[in-house]
């Protein structure tokens, strides 16, 4: 398979415009950690953008950060970190439950936009891409968005690229916003409810006027025989129920107070504290219980998003039905579902019980032979299909960019 490595936007151009010209698909990649991800693409060349690492401007004061695509992930976390800074939406890291190095890119972060727990306070990665520089499927580069946060001109063309999978364009540059961290968070945690409690319990956090910003549910499992990440904190499969409550120091305590009065029905609500809780937060939002090294790392996952009021009835379902492993996030509307091996991977039930609740599913780890034979992606409705199609067509004409990557036979 022939490397073609890229060292500017210029290069970029030129190796899309000969293959339109050969009539050849490219594979996009950063450091190719999510590339177990989708459908295997039927091409022969790839086009590696991680020699595009610059971090072109920081500027913390007006908290935007402007990177090249190839930027590896964990360098710039430490560099916004340095000023106390994060990006809000948590982008998740997929490393350890793929198996993975973690080598994660910007490009490839905002190409799969999977957001951690606080995106049903933040939003998601594409509601923080303020502007790119990309090269479009013509050979053409071309510009979206800008450098302010208040950027109104023009179509806002850059939040399709989140959450594209590389089919629209090669990214080659971004600016993102980025957020002051919280002083102080403050995590409650409720032991030993069942499913349906712990979705009244994050129902009632959330609806509630604290400010909750991350609500999660790991329910009672045979499977978890660690504690993956989560220290002293849970004894052994012990279903755990947690609220994350972040600001100045005062008032993250104050609203914790308040909110374990108000839980008080569902039981007495124990407090973790910063870098505990931070270390809680980030077991869940990279679904540390189902990591590839893990007991269930030969299990294929499913992440399935809903109505956060369905979410406990459809993820008990599941279980139930296949024997599997979920874990609940933003509030019941985020299942990560690991089920036993099965050749399809249990897709007709899992999209069947998806679909009855109006939510979608996706495969987010599962062996090549399988994602030959089951849509990673969740198949679309016939009018919003036609409508993904044009928006790709006016991108990509000649489908070059990563080509059957989110339809299974689009690879031919």
């Amino acid at each position: 398979m022939d490397t073609l490595k890229v060292r500017d936007a210029k290069d970029v151009e030129e190796v899309v415009r000969a293959a339109i010209a050969n009539e050849q698909p490219l594979e996009i990649i950063g450091h190719g950690s999510k590339r177990g991800i989708g459908h295997a693409m039927a091409t022969n060349a790839v086009l590696d953008v991680s020699a595009l690492n610059a971090i072109t401007a920081y500027e913390p004061n007006e908290l935007i950060v402007t990177l090249q695509a190839g930027a590896p992930l964990a360098d710039v976390l430490s560099l916004i970190d340095a000023k106390n800074q994060q990006f809000a939406f948590e982008p998740m890291n997929t490393a350890l439950l793929l198996g993975t190095p973690a080598l994660g890119t910007i490009g490839g972060m905002i190409a799969a936009g999977l957001a951690g727990p606080r995106r049903i306070r933040a939003g998601g990665a594409r509601d923080h891409l303020l502007g790119a520089h990309a090269v479009s499927g013509f050979g053409d580069s071309f510009k979206t968005g800008g450098k302010v946060v208040k950027n109104v001109t023009g179509y806002d063309l850059c939040k399709l690229l989140a959450g594209s999978w590389g089919t629209l364009s090669v990214m080659t540059e971004v600016t993102l916003k980025v957020m002051p961290k919280p002083e102080a968070e403050r995590t409650l945690l409720l032991r030993g409810l069942d499913d349906a409690a712990a979705n009244k319990a994050m129902t009632a956090a959330l609806g509630s006027p604290f400010d909750v910003s991350g609500a999660a549910h790991l329910p009672n499992s045979a499977f978890r025989t660690k504690t993956e990440g989560l220290g002293d904190i849970a004894s052994q499969g012990e279903a755990l129920t947690v609220l994350r409550l972040e600001g100045i120091t005062a008032s993250a305590a104050h609203r914790a107070g308040s909110l374990r009065e108000l839980l008080a029905p569902f039981g007495t609500a124990t407090l973790v504290e910063d870098s505990a809780s931070a270390a809680l937060w980030a077991t869940i939002r990279d679904v540390l219980p189902f990591a590839a090294d893990g007991a269930l790392g030969a299990w294929p996952v499913w992440r399935i998003v809903c109505p956060p009021a369905s979410g406990a009835a459809l993820g008990t379902l599941l279980a139930r039905e296949t024997g599997g492993d979920v874990i609940y996030d933003w509030g019941g509307g985020l299942i990560w579902a690991a089920l036993p091996p099965k050749s399809d991977a249990h897709a007709p039930s899992v999209r069947q019980r998806a679909n009855a609740v109006g939510g979608h599913a996706t495969l987010i780890r599962a062996a090549e032979d399988v994602r030959r034979t089951v849509d990673v992606f969740q198949p679309q409705a016939p009018g919003i299909a036609a409508l993904s199609e044009r928006v790709r067509a006016g991108f990509d004409p000649k489908t070059i960019l990563n080509r059957g990557r989110l339809t299974r036979g689009d690879a031919a």
